[in-house]
């Protein structure tokens, strides 16, 4: 049966890759001209056409989201958003649920892509995390951000989750903005994304559903930097409850293995 899928798989991903590409040459003179228009009005407009790019491609290639909202959202607030890092796939993702203008924080490592590097330093705000002056100077600019009244979006975990638990431990980053410029952290559960695109290769696309639920706000009132790691832990304890509950399939494997190791002793 493998033998037969195979050549089926192959299909898609050259499918995939290259509807990718024609969306993203599309969408490129948009972003230049984007970017003309300055970091604010110009960055919002950017993140538009990349949910555009977002809409198209998850579409063309089968890939269905849907965003579940535990409490109402308010689209005109802004929040620091954190959610789960486990998939290549987080990235697109992220333009698809989140529908009102943000700054994320990625890798400066991507932005060497050609092309997509492009638009992808135009869009977001890069880090070198192996640079403590860079972490910095990031931080600075995500301030700058939500004194503009626009939302920040930040994986906590910082790179994939490999352990198969339900989170990687958290980088304080997040949580001192959130702190030191009193906005409300907003969780997000990428469910889907490990099912999708694992880490483990971007051969492994699959077209199917993909759900990104919104926890309720945890507001940050009150808050000093004294609560940073009470806010951190809170916040971690919420993600982690919520994901074991909606039965994630990487927590999945986790329980299967553990179980599999207890039977054995």
């Amino acid at each position: 049966m493998r033998w037969i899928l195979a050549p089926l798989k192959i299909v898609y991903l050259v499918w995939a890759a290259l509807t990718f590409l024609i969306i993203m040459l599309l969408v490129l003179p948009f972003v230049v001209v984007g970017s003309l228009f300055g970091k604010i009005k110009g960055g919002n407009f950017i993140f538009r056409m990349c949910m555009i790019w977002g809409d198209c491609w998850f579409f063309l290639i089968g890939i269905r989201q849907k965003n579940i909202y535990e409490v109402p959202h308010d689209k005109n607030a802004h929040y620091i958003f954190v959610a789960n890092h486990i998939s290549y796939l987080d990235a697109p993702i992220i333009v698809k649920a989140v529908r009102q203008p943000i700054r994320v924080l990625g890798k400066i490592e991507m932005g060497k892509i050609p092309i997509f590097g492009y638009i992808y330093k135009r869009a977001i705000v890069t880090v070198d995390r192996s640079s403590a002056e860079n972490r910095a100077k990031s931080v600075r600019v995500l301030k700058s951000v939500i004194k503009k009244g626009i939302s920040i979006f930040i994986f906590p975990e910082g790179t994939f989750n490999e352990q198969h638990t339900p989170l990687k431990s958290f980088f304080d980053g997040a949580f001192k903005i959130a702190i030191e410029a009193q906005v409300p952290i907003k969780p997000i559960l990428f469910l889907d994304a490990y099912d999708r695109m694992n880490y483990k290769s971007v051969f492994s696309l699959s077209p199917g559903k993909c759900r990104a639920v919104y926890l309720a706000p945890i507001s940050v009132e009150g808050y000093t930097m004294k609560d940073l790691d009470r806010l951190k832990q809170e916040v971690y304890k919420v993600m982690e409850l919520k994901l074991l509950e909606y039965n994630a399939s990487w927590v999945q494997e986790y329980q299967v293995k553990e179980k599999e190791v207890n039977n054995a002793k």
